[in-house]
């Protein structure tokens, strides 16, 4: 278990996604965040709190603000890339299906890992023939005494390894762009950062929060405001979460990876500082310029552009594109990046941003190359498979350009446990996403 010496190290047992499912039993100290690139932006419009009732989910919404305006505490992001809020070509119905399958399939691929250290991930697969990584994972000609030294995710190998696969089971890397294209569909392109905490109170289960979402739903229920909620004791607040909530702001803006960042940026400072709230704001910027037809290296460089280019997130990934690009052998590229970055805990945002731009980098657009270097490099397998499944998928442009050995055990169906959503196809998914992208 890897930790930072400026993060307390803090991790309450058990959960299915991340290691923060049961309650603490005290608080933990503060992170100090000392003046630097990484945990303040660049001058801008300081962001203020908006205001939020968590006792009501029936209050009507506030007046919309007009376009382009200040939102609370939803206030302009520190974007530095290109692109303003003109005219969009809408992703077509099929773009939007090809992307939540490659999210959905990435995510499933790496259920089964996630929290194995990276030999043991090699290991397993290797002992069935599956390396480098091609396919899903089984346990099927796994030796007795390497499963019994490195078990599989407990509460994942039931429905992710490939002899139990049964339709896509519920994962958070699913439920949060379900609930942004609620978000979308409620409240519209300008919400604000006090209208996802609105939404998250009315449809998603506490029970189904980890980590830094957790730490900000109980500061909602406590009666702190946002962004107040990502910094009260909240030691997970530059994990990976907020990445992970990031897809549906990029599929909103195809072509305008900045708009795309500022809309991730509002959602990420509910629950996430500094890089916790970069790594939002470059997986949007990619997906963005994705959705505009760019290739998956002039997208990663649009992503790059959004966030500050001094940040320890924008270092990072800028290495790992580097090294991916300087080496054949993606083993040699993963090795690396666990040498640079391995004394961050694997759920921190800019070792799993790096090691994203590395896979995507190296797997050139390939939708099975991206997902299965994404999962076989570590640390937090399924949100880098999903992450790198949405893209890849994007990219395709098309449910059936996906490889079908990937996609029919998902049987279009989604498990969730966001309110009236389950067993809901991804072609429906596909629909719902592009009702909430109508201007």
């Amino acid at each position: 278990m890897r930790s930072r010496t400026r993060e307390p190290v803090w991790e309450p047992p058990g959960s299915d996604h991340h290691p923060s499912a049961a309650r603490p039993t005290g608080h933990p100290p503060e992170a100090p965040e000392p003046p630097g690139p990484d945990n303040h932006p660049p001058p801008t419009t300081a962001p203020q709190s908006a205001p939020h009732t968590p006792k009501s989910t029936t209050t009507p919404p506030p007046p919309r603000a007009s376009a382009g305006g200040s939102r609370g505490s939803g206030g302009p992001p520190p974007v530095s890339g290109r692109g303003g809020a003109g005219e969009q070509t809408p992703l077509s119905t099929h773009q939007s299906h090809a992307a939540w399958l490659g999210r959905a399939v990435g995510c499933l691929l790496g259920k089964p890992v996630e929290k194995l250290e990276l030999p043991a991930i090699r290991a397993l697969a290797r002992a069935t023939g599956n390396w480098p990584l091609n396919t899903w994972f089984t346990a099927r000609g796994v030796p007795a005494d390497l499963a019994a030294a490195h078990p599989w995710n407990r509460r994942s190998a039931g429905n992710s390894l490939a002899e139990n696969i049964d339709g896509m089971p519920e994962d958070d890397d699913l439920n949060y762009p379900l609930l942004n294209v609620l978000l979308l569909q409620r409240y519209g392109r300008d919400f604000r950062t006090s209208d996802v905490a609105l939404l998250w109170l009315d449809q998603l289960p506490a029970g189904r929060t980890f980590t830094a979402e957790r730490v900000a739903y109980r500061n909602l229920l406590s009666g702190i405001e946002p962004p107040d909620t990502a910094r009260h004791h909240n030691p997970f607040r530059e994990w990976i979460g907020a990445a992970i909530r990031a897809d549906v702001h990029g599929w909103t803006h195809p072509g305008d990876p900045a708009s795309a960042a500022a809309q991730a940026y509002r959602d990420a400072t509910l629950t996430h500082t500094a890089n916790g709230v970069y790594s939002a704001m470059f997986v949007a910027g990619t997906i963005a310029a994705a959705g505009g037809g760019a290739d998956v290296h002039a997208s990663l460089r649009a992503g790059l552009s959004v966030v500050p280019p001094r940040s320890r997130l924008a270092q990072a990934v800028r290495r790992a594109i580097r090294l991916a690009r300087a080496h054949t052998d993606f083993d040699t590229v993963v090795d690396r990046l666990h040498d640079a970055h391995g004394h961050y805990h694997w759920v921190h945002a800019v070792p799993n941003a790096a090691l994203l731009a590395a896979a995507l980098t190296h797997a050139d657009g390939d939708f099975t190359g991206s997902i299965c270097r994404a999962v076989s490099g570590g640390w937090d397998t399924d949100s880098n498979g999903a992450t790198a499944g949405s893209v890849a998928g994007l990219l395709a442009g098309h449910p059936d350009r996906l490889p079908e050995r990937w996609t029919a055990p998902l049987k279009n169906r989604l498990a969730t446990s966001v309110v009236g959503f389950d067993g809901i196809g991804f072609d429906e998914l596909a629909r719902l996403t592009q009702e909430a992208l109508r201007p």
